[in-house]
């Protein structure tokens, strides 16, 4: 029973490493990583299904699901639940959404980053916006610090988790995005980030920019202006995120949905 057990953990962290260099090398592609972001078991299992590469968490959709506000407003528990049920069930590399790290405190924030990864996830999102009575954007030289932070503790510990620094500029509306993008992504790229996440960002001489500005693979996500796929790729980008689109958009529907019944006095409208 002793070795059965020991053989089993080393099977459980040979696969969690297998699936981090797998989940690494997706970003090195001349196509971009194209995520699916989910909210539940059910959305992994279809992406998986449906021939994704790999998938990641929408703390905005996950927490909306559960009759929460975003930022962090869920509490951490609930977010490892959901983590811990997804990542028994799929195959392919989990990556998830931690928001500002669900603690101001580093030992904690950390620690939340460990549990992650004991459960097998393979990266995570960290952004550099925090909501306390309301969303505010952290100091990049102070943000860049908690980066350098993470990262050394986690090569002390030998875990292997890919770092996606989002950077907020565009999403807190300040008065000159790019440039403050620019500034953080020198920064965050110093301070041991993995990868570059730049939601909102969509001219497209700005992003060609921002890639060329670093080394680091970089990230955006759905917007109603965003380039297609092929553009994307053309301007170097490596990955592409859903954000909660596809949750609101399915919301959006079941409402519809919920509203032809009631209207019509009939399930007619599910089966048409």
């Amino acid at each position: 029973m002793f070795l059965e057990a020991v053989s089993l953990c080393h099977n459980f962290k040979q696969n969690i490493m297998d699936k981090f260099i797998t989940f690494k090398d997706l970003h090195n592609h001349n196509s971009p990583l194209l995520l699916g972001n989910v909210w539940d078991v059910q959305g992994a299992l279809l992406f998986q299904k449906l021939g994704f590469k790999a998938i990641g968490t929408s703390s905005a959709a996950i927490a909306t699901s559960l009759g929460y506000e975003d930022g962090e407003s869920m509490p951490f528990g609930e977010l490892l639940r959901i983590v811990k049920s997804i990542q028994s069930k799929v195959e392919i590399p989990l990556t998830v959404d931690i928001e500002g790290g669900y603690s101001r405190e580093i030992s904690e924030l950390i620690d939340n980053i460990v549990a992650l990864h004991k459960l097998g996830v393979v990266g995570i999102n960290i952004e550099d916006s925090i909501t306390n009575t309301q969303r505010e954007i952290l100091i990049a030289e102070d943000f860049s610090k908690i980066i350098q932070s993470i990262k050394s503790c986690l090569l002390k510990s030998s875990i292997n988790m890919f770092l996606n620094v989002r950077t907020d500029a565009y999403i807190m509306g300040l008065k000159n995005p790019f440039e403050e993008t620019l500034k953080r992504i020198e920064l965050y790229e110093k301070s041991g980030a993995d990868g570059i996440f730049i939601p909102c960002i969509v001219q497209e001489n700005e992003i060609k920019k921002a890639v060329e500005s670093t080394i680091l693979p970089v990230n955006v996500m759905c917007m109603p202006d965003l380039p297609n796929f092929k553009n994307l790729e053309t301007l170097g980008v490596k990955r592409i995120s859903m954000g909660p689109f596809l949750y609101n958009n399915a919301i959006e529907k079941l409402e519809n949905s919920i509203n032809n019944i009631v209207s019509n006095k009939s399930f007619d409208t599910l089966f048409s």
